[in-house]
């Protein structure tokens, strides 16, 4: 048992070097991918910390210690570590109630805690959190960040900006008037560069591009706009000396609920990080070893001088698509951070605030869900109320308000369904089923599977890995779904997930036995127009049929020429 939690918390670099070993050309290319990810994270981390309302070094710590060790001892091949947008309504928060003494404690804390669920291996827990609770909050930090900008944005001059919406919104509309027309030219303007980037040169970073363009007109022009030197002064050219802050039990008692939210962040945005890697690369990561990182990491930026730290998406998308090949170019990629925060200080306190404004609402309208809110509002209706309700009380009261209220009643909804639905039977011989597969006759090349039971949020990341990893993928995967009475908008995903993966496989997905209010369900979803209606089928009889069909039609596309992956 011992040796097993040990295998489960190695980190991905030790276990990359012991199997694979660590070339010359390995190194150069992960050099190479961590320069690239330093220059999309300079800015980023700076406007995190700023949009928190701290210092914009306080991110440049972050992302230097915490994004090394993230990095050193994490679970995932490509992962990329630091402060991210998630985190900065709570961190604001908590830093305006308790201080920043306040926000490094509750960080220390949070990475306690994130050891203590890797230790008890509560990586694979994670997924039983909700789709639809992800979305609403994500969605809601997403809308809140992208307020918390406006300031900025308008370069409104206002000392202090209430941490709740409300308040905020009756700020700004009270001092809209004293709008700075040079900042909301700098701020469109760099949104319109980002996009254009993004668009036509993909492979340059656009937030590197807007502060260097922002800050050389705001300094060739003199731009009466404010800058980071303006509001924030100097900024240290070193990482500051490791400090311990002070502890009570008092304390350690009013920051617990936040240590708690801090922490389900990490994991949850840390892990779906890790799992986008994984889809982009067909890699695998350790869910365990990665908790256990994101603690360490923590618990170091807290000691340095950072804030809450985990995995960022965009980041670990840049280092992938920039050829990085083990968790050493997330190391390079803290290394070049320090370089640039070494050699540049004097120049990064020239960039406008409206600038990084600017890069933060594109970050917050990349967060904001707006394709699996469309996919969530085709799914049942309990789905809906969990994503309404869960978004609504992110913005409005309080995320760690959110995230319970959201899994409290998705779990009572989810009860009520199978009460609704599920039947408890017995089975005495499967073989005196008709339709049981024993007593068919597959045709060669074709798999088939059968799900029984609700296919909901408990169950679909299961579904996904049992059914779509194949030694020697199929032509046709028949996936019987006669036993399934419910399924949710996880299940939906699941579904579509499952059809991508076979696709990559050259794989078509066949259904049977949908029921109809399932079948609803997928029709509303636009999935009937992914799979195909004809792969849609009632029965297995006809869905043995349908698979004949498209290995004849296969073979006559090999036979005339044609690849079988135009089929």
């Amino acid at each position: 048992m011992l040796r097993s939690l040990k295998d489960s918390l190695e980190p991905k670099l030790i276990t990359l070097w012991r199997i694979r070993g660590y070339s010359r050309s390995d190194f150069y290319a992960d050099l190479i991918a961590g320069l690239v990810v330093a220059i999309v994270a300079l800015p980023l981390a700076m406007a995190i910390a700023i949009a928190s309302n701290l210092p914009p070094e306080r991110g440049l710590f972050t992302a230097i210690v915490a994004g090394f060790i993230i990095s050193v001892h994490g679970g995932s091949r490509y992962q990329i570590g630091g402060p991210t947008a998630a985190f900065i309504v709570t961190v604001a928060t908590v830093a305006m109630e308790h201080g920043y003494e306040g926000l490094v404690l509750a960080t220390i804390m949070a990475g306690i805690i994130l050891m203590i669920m890797a230790l008890v291996r509560a990586g694979e827990l994670i997924k039983f959190i909700p789709y639809p609770v992800i979305v609403g909050f994500t969605s809601g930090i997403a809308l809140l960040i992208a307020f918390s900008q406006l300031r900025d944005f308008f370069g409104l001059e206002v000392e202090s900006i209430p941490p709740d919406f409300i308040h905020k919104f009756m700020v700004y509309l009270a001092h809209l008037d004293e709008m700075n027309i040079y900042a909301v030219i700098v701020a469109l303007t760099s949104i319109a560069i980002i996009l254009l980037v993004k668009k036509y040169i993909p492979k340059i970073p656009g937030p590197i591009i807007v502060v260097v363009l922002a800050a050389l007109a705001v300094w060739m022009f003199h731009l009466p706009i404010e800058t980071i030197e303006s509001r924030f002064g100097s900024i240290p050219s070193m990482l500051p000396a490791p400090t311990w802050p002070d502890i009570s039990f008092e304390k350690v008692r009013q920051l617990l609920p936040d240590a708690i939210t801090i922490a389900t962040l990490a994991a949850i945005e840390s892990l779906l990080s890790a799992v986008v890697a994984d889809g982009m690369t067909g890699t695998h990561h350790k869910s365990n070893a990665e908790l256990f990182g994101q603690g360490t990491a923590n618990i170091a930026s807290g000691f340095f001088g950072g804030l809450p730290a985990t995995g960022a998406i965009a980041r670990t998308a840049t280092n992938i698509k920039a050829g990085a090949r083990t968790p050493m170019a997330g190391i390079m990629h803290a290394f070049w951070l320090f370089i640039f925060m070494l050699f540049l200080a004097p120049l990064i306190i020239k960039i406008p605030l409206a600038a990084l404004a600017a890069i933060l609402i594109i970050v917050a309208w990349n967060m904001s869900e707006i394709k699996h809110i469309k996919e969530i509002m085709k799914a049942p209706r309990s789905d809906r109320i969990i994503l309404i309700v869960t978004f609504a009380l992110t913005v409005l009261v309080d995320l760690n308000f959110a995230i319970q209220a959201g899994i409290a009643l998705a779990s009572i909804l989810f009860i009520d369904s199978m009460m609704k639905t599920t039947h408890i039977h017995v089975v005495e011989n499967e073989e005196e089923d008709p339709d049981s597969i024993a007593r068919k006759i597959l045709p060669q090349g074709v798999e088939a599977y059968e799900i029984e039971g609700p296919l909901f949020f408990g169950v679909a990341e299961k579904f996904i890995d049992t059914l779509s990893l194949f030694e020697h993928p199929p032509k046709v995967f028949i996936l019987r779904m006669r036993h399934v009475p419910l399924i949710d908008a996880a299940g939906l995903h699941a579904l579509e997930i499952l059809h991508e993966r076979l696709a990559k496989q050259q794989t078509v997905l066949v259904l049977s036995g949908v029921r109809p209010k399932v079948r609803t369900h997928i029709v509303e979803a636009s999935l009937n127009k992914l799979i195909g209606d004809e792969n849609i089928v009632e029965h297995i009889n006809k869905a043995i049929i349908r698979a004949s069909q498209i290995i004849k039609g296969s073979q006559t596309d090999v036979e005339g020429g044609i690849r079988s992956s135009d089929y």
